[in-house]
């Protein structure tokens, strides 16, 4: 028996609407809508758009009462049914939206839009809005507003002469070329030939050509490889010898051939590592492991070969990668060995590339998918493992809703799948470690680099020391040497600054005041481009004042160093050197990243200076020195994690230099060289590390032996957002176990974001069983102003920023 209703979660992201609603499958679409297609709905006086999660035949509501479903966007589900499944999974978890939850999972084509429209019924009573129609039936809401007050529509509508109306629409594009296919027989062709003077001589060709190539193919091409034009070819076309027809094709970010590549001979620590993730994969079991691989060790080769035994059993495989500059080095590594069968998802994209590459997955075109965190999602059917590289980025956790973690998904997906995860890493978090060092995850060691390359020679540079000895500059002396020495030997250079922009504030030297974002507490950063200050936060940028907003001063300088005033600084002492610079103003274009170090690659660069998106998984032979020059930038962050973090950095940005035949060495500057986190990155001990951590972490009750509940409150009053969060606090007292720490309500690192103020507590726990009922029950006591926009409350269950 066909079912008649169908359960829809709709587009609209508010708590109170946050269910499930019935609707009548109407008769032409009965036994033809299926669970996981995107449908257009009637809701209240509005069309929306809505994703079917169930069909059911009956309702506990009144049948007659029920609203049909208008049409279906999709002649196949979006969704599988694993994903909506685990769509309400992610909703529950991270206490989201769900709608929030299903639009994570798919491309930015295939998310609605909707146009309103307002529907002649009558002839209006107000001659203004019916000279507008001018014999139209429907005018755009755009074109109303500049014209009609809408008093006077809410009047015409109440007379029944009008009524709006609404248009769902979707981005999803194909793509089509134009194609020349050949229709005429040989002997029409030799036909024409005859009719044709001596003068025609192009004519000739395209015969010729035609008969030599009687495939199908691109008009471009044609034109192309005979250098004529489309006038030329409607001669042809005229006499019915071809025709032009369109041809949808995929839009293919990565084109061009590549050579392909052959499994290499595995060390021992490579083939050990490969036989235990297999034997997981033969035994279809979804254990979850860390490959602890020191940089250079060989773990991407690992990762190849498990996914080659996956697609061999018809298994696919998801491979993600933190950061989108990254993308293009591990894309064109695993097509080189798979070829045509890898989609690549990641934001670089264009929306309709995207769409393509999304699609090539549903369509089962593909077998393996990389990208970055919202690839986890890849709509595959039968997935045989998934790949977390450099485990330990924070930007494996989603900042919004649904503020879900990667590694949780996969290990959901994983256990539906029956298939490992592996979690590669040369720094792994302390979670994790603590996981697979308790035997909660398989781990596996492999401390040695392949082809017995030493990992490079690690010097500390003591800036305070430099600052003692006259020397100003950015760069210290021994720094300055190395950098010389590899220009003179034709060898490149890596610098590291975690800093965008040209300083990181203006400040008046008489006064004290420094310039800061009017919407934001935070200073705006100086940008040298294009002579403004900007702010990094709500992006609020203004002209750099010539004198002192506040005291009329002149002396109004920069202070701190940004990634283009050291661009500036190394063009001032290498004139020689060719220098390129990779940061998020420099990559902002399409393919910038992959343009850049395509560059550097090809030694038409000597120093490539960048942010943290150079700071790992870049393999470059030629790179023998890497300079850190301010190591202390993270270290100074209110954040539990600084030292980690840090130690993670310099450890990840240390391993780009000597990977291959030649000796690498790496400097590190900082102005607090006996900090714990830096002699341990100084010795590659991690080990070490992660047992002073640990020490700390214990002793103030953080993760991993506490969980972690940040909850941020934000009002444009800044004493109503403390208010809301002084109650909050005192609800979580009253409600949790005595175990329970909570801390707070304080004001935000930075309290105040586009012109919205922001309070915080945060809830230290072991086991609090009733905190996600208690949090649900804090959500709902405020959804009235929530709703209205005014008050906002975002509950972080696993915080990676506590900013």
């Amino acid at each position: 028996m066909t079912e008649k209703i169908a359960r829809v979660v709709v587009d609209v992201p508010a708590s109170n609407i946050d269910r499930f609603f019935d609707y009548l499958i109407p008769d032409h679409l009965l036994g033809a809508l299926e669970v996981g297609m995107r449908v257009i709905v009637p809701f209240g006086n509005r069309t929306i758009m809505g994703y079917v999660l169930h069909t059911v035949n009956e309702t506990t509501l009144d049948e007659s009462r029920l609203k049909a479903i208008k049409a279906t966007l999709d002649v196949q589900p979006v969704l599988t049914k694993e994903l909506i499944d685990l769509g309400q999974w992610l909703a529950e978890s991270t206490m989201s939206f769900f709608i929030s939850s299903f639009q994570a999972m798919l491309p930015q084509a295939l998310k609605a839009t909707y146009d309103k429209s307002l529907h002649r019924l009558e002839e209006p009573k107000n001659q203004q809005l019916a000279d507008l129609f001018d014999g139209r039936d429907y005018i755009a809401f755009d074109e109303l507003s500049e014209h009609i007050p809408l008093r006077v529509i809410n009047e015409e509508i109440k007379e029944k002469t009008v009524e709006w109306d609404y248009h769902v629409t979707t981005n999803e594009s194909y793509k089509f070329v134009q194609m020349v296919e050949v229709v005429g027989t040989e002997a029409e062709f030799d036909a024409y030939l005859a009719e044709l003077t001596k003068q025609s001589k192009k004519q000739f060709e395209l015969v010729q050509y035609f008969l030599d190539h009687p495939a199908t193919q691109p008009l471009k091409q044609v034109l192309s490889e005979n250098q004529t034009t489309r006038n030329t070819l409607n001669k042809l076309k005229d006499h019915q010898l071809i025709r032009l027809v369109k041809q949808q094709v995929n839009r293919d970010p990565y084109q061009g051939q590549t050579e392909k590549t052959i499994p290499l001979t595995l060390a021992p620590q490579q083939q050990a590592a490969l036989d235990a993730i297999v034997s997981k994969m033969d035994q279809n079991l979804p254990d979850t492991f860390l490959l602890h691989g020191v940089t250079g060790s060989g773990k991407t080769e690992v990762y190849l070969q498990a996914i080659d035994h996956a697609i061999k059993q018809g298994k696919e495989a998801i491979v993600l990668v933190p950061e989108i500059s990254l993308t293009p080095m591990m894309v064109e590594r695993f097509k080189r060995r798979f070829g045509d069968a890898v989609a690549v998802l990641h934001s670089a994209l264009s929306k309709g590339e995207r769409f393509d590459e999304w699609r090539k997955i549903q369509k089962k075109q593909v077998s393996v998918a990389v990208g970055a965190r919202s690839a986890i999602f890849a709509p595959f059917e039968n997935l045989g493992m998934i790949i977390i590289d450099e485990e330990h980025e924070s930007t494996y956790k989603q900042e919004d809703h649904p503020r879900y973690h990667v590694r949780d998904v996969a290990k959901k997906r994983a256990i539906y799948h029956a298939c490992p995860v592996v979690l590669g890493t040369a720094t792994p978090t302390l979670e994790t470690y603590a996981r697979a060092k308790k035997g909660v995850y398989h781990l596996i060691e492999m401390p040695e680099r392949i082809n017995q390359s030493v990992m490079p020679k690690v010097t500390i540079q003591d800036m305070r020391e430099e600052l003692h000895q006259g020397n100003r500059t950015m760069f210290s002396r021994q720094l300055k040497e190395a950098i010389q020495q590899r220009i003179d030997k034709q060898e490149q250079v890596v610098l590291f600054l975690n800093r965008r922009g040209y300083s990181t504030f203006v400040m008046c030297r008489d006064c004290g005041h420094t310039v800061e974002c009017p919407d934001c507490d935070i200073s705006l950063t100086y940008h040298q481009r294009d002579h403004r200050l900007k702010c990094h936060y709500c992006n609020y940028s203004e002209p750099m004042p010539k004198v002192c907003p506040n005291c009329e001063s002149e002396s109004i300088r920069f202070f701190g160093t940004g990634t283009e005033k050291v661009e500036e600084a190394l063009n001032e002492t290498f004139p020689e050197a060719r220098i390129i610079r990779m940061d998020v103003d420099t990559t902002r274009k399409k393919g910038a990243h992959e343009r850049l170090l395509k560059q550097f690659g090809k030694k038409q660069a000597d120093i490539l200076l960048g942010t943290q998106m150079i700071a790992k998984g870049l393999d470059f032979p030629d790179v023998t020195l890497v300079g850190v020059l301010a190591a202390d930038g993270l270290l100074n962050l209110p954040d539990f994690r600084a030292a980690e973090k840090t130690f993670q950095l310099l450890t990840q940005v240390s391993g780009r230099a000597g990977r291959h035949e030649l000796t690498g060495e790496v400097i590190i500057q900082t102005y607090t060289p006996e900090h714990y986190s830096v002699l341990f990155a100084k010795e590659y001990d991690y080990h070490g590390f992660f047992k002073q951590e640990m020490t700390l972490r214990k002793a103030y009750q953080y993760p991993p032996y506490y969980f972690l509940t940040l909850i941020t409150v934000t009002h444009e009053n800044r004493l109503k957002a403390e208010e809301v969060t002084r109650v909050i606090q005192k609800l979580l007292n009253k409600h949790l176990t005595e175990q329970a720490i909570i801390l707070g309500p304080t004001p935000s690192p930075i309290e105040r974001i586009k012109g919205r103020y922001r309070f915080q507590c945060m809830v230290k726990y072991k086991d609090e069983p009733d905190l996600m009922t208690v949090l649900r029950k804090i959500l709902k006591h405020y959804e009235a102003e929530s709703n209205k926009n005014q008050l906002m409350i975002h509950i972080d269950l696993n915080p990676q920023q506590l900013m």
